[in-house]
């Protein structure tokens, strides 16, 4: 079981979306605490090394032992990291 952490420009990119996508990535996100599952790509040569897809959206995030640490919450259109 893993702990979900977010980084402080995590939170504000969570805020800026609209709250019907809001909901969404927390969901799926909880649905992630029992084992990466839903749309999990392991990025090559980029940091952090996993994404989450949630419709337009990609939540950027790692794994450090027993937690998810996310980093970003990005609309896919206007992806600058």
């Amino acid at each position: 079981m893993y702990e979900i952490e977010f980084k402080p420009q995590a939170l504000k990119d969570l805020s800026g979306i609209p709250r019907d996508y809001q909901e969404k990535v927390r969901d799926r996100l909880e649905e992630m605490r029992d084992g990466l599952k839903g749309d999990v790509r392991k990025l090559v040569n980029f940091q952090p090394p996993f994404r989450l897809r949630v419709g337009r959206y990609r939540v950027l995030f790692e794994v450090a032992g027993n937690r998810i640490v996310i980093y970003r919450i990005k609309i896919r259109d206007t992806q600058t990291y």
